[in-house]
């Protein structure tokens, strides 16, 4: 944990009490702030009140004694339109705050040369987070990963010097940090994204620039022209940039070529890493991932062996274009994370031949929008719900059949792909949510990875899972 002490002796008013609200609570009571926590959940403050957090609804707080109020970042902040506790601080002057704010105090106050590189951006921040704190870990390095993955920010180790944290942070984590302050901060991209909580896609990229804007690396993707035009804002500014593309050479920065990243600087290129041969990032968009994680391990010290060294062990994040066994000349790969079509287009796209196991609860739009990757396709699977729908969209284009269950998709598919003959891919990337089999994403890839573990001659990639099918 992390005791925040920046509130210590006043007075803070705490609103969202899940997983990462309580941890906010205990972090905020340890480090010697009177906290006054309420949610709209009954249950949650039930379970708040029994692990020590003093509550009171919010409604009959005198806000005049609150310094700050510190909001859960599932709760709206703007839009639709602000929650009724946001109101009452507005109206009595009070600051509006999140737990990626309370981190970025202690730091400052604590260890403001300890190394904090933060990530945002529509698409690819899980990987290259997950990517950053391996190649930082893997150099023997102390290395803290959280925020919007994994372990909430305040349950990491304090700061300290030599001790670097790696930090996702969605939009909404962003609004509540004001002071961000990332050593380096980077941002892939900006596509439309959680509109119903910012209203345009013109004030989430407004957001997301706030986290580069603080920075004193800018790490930016791009090739999309709301990115492009947030790079030539921030240096202006005075931040110093590093620009990344995953599609087009660059004069100063990172770039793919095929699966080289190249450092252009002052006229010159050089590579700076080779990605053939490394499964686990395959793909234009595990290119742009590579290429900010390059950049900003760079920005923190980390030497050019070091990162190809961590990029080589890498092994890929869980349930995300994940290789989790081999056999003969096919791979089996764990994607279940791709709950959506625009989601499983990276992973279709990496591979040249896929017998593809798709379907679940099936999402609005379907699979039409994967219609040019079909070509990759060599037969699906098709599973759940979505199975009648997704067949109806594949028509004569896909051989498929309606496997039903993903135990009988792994054994069809593993099969088929055996007698292929040639190096192939068998590959969950169902394009739907999990909700009609399984309770979510990480469940259904668990289940994916135990039944490829079980088929005969399997080489495993990866330690399968404990649990049942």
């Amino acid at each position: 944990m992390i005791p925040v002490t920046t509130f210590r002796g006043r007075k803070v008013a705490l609103f969202g009490l899940g997983g990462s609200g309580l941890a906010t609570a205990q972090a905020l009571i340890a480090g010697g702030t009177d906290v006054i926590a309420w949610d709209d959940n009954p249950d949650s403050v039930a379970k708040a009140a029994a692990d020590g957090v003093a509550t009171q609804d919010l409604h009959d707080a005198d806000w005049s004694t609150f310094a700050a109020f510190v909001l859960s970042p599932g709760v709206p902040l703007t839009h639709p339109k602000p929650h009724w506790t946001v109101g009452l601080a507005r109206a009595a002057g009070v600051e509006v705050i999140g737990d990626v704010e309370l981190f970025v105090r202690e730091r400052r106050a604590h260890a403001p040369d300890c190394p904090f590189i933060a990530i945002t951006g529509t698409n690819g921040k899980s990987t290259t987070t997950a990517l950053i704190a391996h190649i930082l870990s893997a150099s023997g390095r102390d290395t803290q990963l959280g925020g919007n993955i994994g372990r909430a920010v305040l349950t990491l180790d304090p700061p300290k010097a030599g001790r670097y944290f790696v930090v996702e942070c969605s939009s909404y984590q962003i609004d509540l940090a004001p002071t961000i302050d990332p050593t380096a901060g980077i941002l892939l991209n900006v596509t439309p994204d959680h509109l119903d909580r910012h209203g345009t896609i013109q004030h989430y990229a407004d957001v997301k620039e706030r986290l580069v804007a603080g920075s004193d690396t800018a790490v930016i993707g791009v090739d999309d022209s709301y990115c492009e035009l947030i790079a030539d804002r921030v240096e202006r500014a005075g931040t110093r940039v590093v620009r990344i593309s995953k599609r087009q050479p660059l004069a100063d920065g990172f770039y793919n070529d095929g699966h080289r990243i190249i450092e252009a600087h002052g006229g010159a290129n050089a590579v700076v890493a080779d990605l053939n041969g490394i499964q686990t990032l395959r793909g234009s968009h595990n290119a742009q991932n590579a290429a900010a994680a390059i950049a900003a391990c760079l920005a923190v010290g980390v030497s050019p062996d070091e990162i190809r060294a961590g990029l080589r062990s890498f092994s890929g994040l869980k349930h995300r274009m994940q290789p989790v066994g081999r056999r003969g000349e096919v791979v089996f790969v764990n994607d279940s994370k791709a709950t959506n079509a625009e989601a499983a287009a990276p992973a279709l796209s990496s591979y040249d031949r896929i017998y593809w196991i798709a379907g679940g609860l099936p999402k609005e739009g379907g699979i039409a929008s994967l219609a040019p990757l079909f070509p990759r396709i060599a037969k699906a699977y098709l599973i759940g719900e979505a199975a009648s729908a997704f067949a109806v969209t594949l028509g004569e284009a896909v051989p498929y059949e309606i496997s039903g269950t993903l135990e009988r998709a792994v054994a069809h598919a593993a099969a088929d792909a055996a007698a292929d003959g040639q190096p192939v891919a068998v590959m969950l990337s169902p394009a739907c949510a999990s909700f009609d089999q399984y309770k979510n994403f990480e469940v259904r890839g668990d289940a994916f990875v135990r039944h490829v573990a079980a088929l005969e001659g399997i080489e495993m990639l990866i330690d399968a899972p404990e649990g049942g099918n």
